[in-house]
């Protein structure tokens, strides 16, 4: 099992926040996934009968979205959960297929609106740490961008340095791939959004993942509050 903490600074800077670690193993991410391809025309269907006659405001006015659309402002940024359920809900578009344990994650963050990074933890190195940007932090976006981090956002490290941002996202050494079969999912919960909620797209995961793996092993459902 992953060892997984948190800094004194991060829960000084963002008081009521939470994080979520879901960590399984055993899973086959290479093949095809028919059941999960047929969920998600389920729940395009649900989003677009779920938020009909939606607009941008009405989609802020949620109270999970609006807790990450304040977070995201702080920083003059655009929730990016945000933008994907209204090219879903409001322009038509499908889920995309990356790979079975990268949608099983999408999906999830669309039902609930939670955020989360989903990591190899074979690429991962050592014991990974929730903290928060400081001055001069900076890292390799998975697309191979530089990119460097304002201070305060929150981050995960791991020995090396900077692994995922909330505001940028994740480094290019961990992603998943399709050669992963142990993964590790990091939930960001700014203040406002509720042990509940990241409960509940912790489950949504493990449900997504049941429906092309029966061989995962739930080595950790941990959830770490300011």
């Amino acid at each position: 099992m992953l060892i997984a903490s948190c800094t004194n600074e991060w829960r000084q800077a963002h008081p009521g926040a939470m994080i979520g670690f879901l960590e399984i193993s055993q899973v086959e991410n290479k093949k095809t996934a028919p059941a999960l391809d047929e969920y998600k025309r389920v729940l395009e269907a649900d989003l677009r009968n779920r938020y009909a006659g939606f607009t941008r405001q009405d989609f802020l006015s949620l109270p999970v979205m609006m807790a990450y659309q304040k977070y995201y402002k702080r920083f003059g940024k655009t929730y990016q959960v945000l933008q994907q359920l209204e090219s879903i809900v409001l322009k038509g578009k499908n889920f995309p297929s990356v790979s079975p344990l990268v949608d099983a994650n999408f999906m999830a963050e669309v039902d609930t609106l939670v955020l989360a990074a989903g990591h190899d933890v074979q690429q991962l190195q050592g014991p990974v740490c929730i903290d928060i940007a400081r001055e001069g932090d900076q890292f390799i976006q998975m697309g191979g961008a530089e990119k460097s981090i304002p201070p305060g956002d929150m981050i995960m490290r791991d020995v090396r340095g900077v692994s995922c941002s909330i505001l940028y996202g994740q480094d290019h050494l961990s992603p998943i791939s399709p050669s992963t079969s142990h993964v590790l999912y990091a939930i960001y919960a700014p203040y406002g959004v509720s042990a509940l909620n990241v409960n509940v797209h912790m489950e949504k995961i493990k449900e997504n993942i049941s429906r092309f793996s029966n061989s995962m092993v739930v080595k950790q459902q941990e959830l770490l509050i300011s």
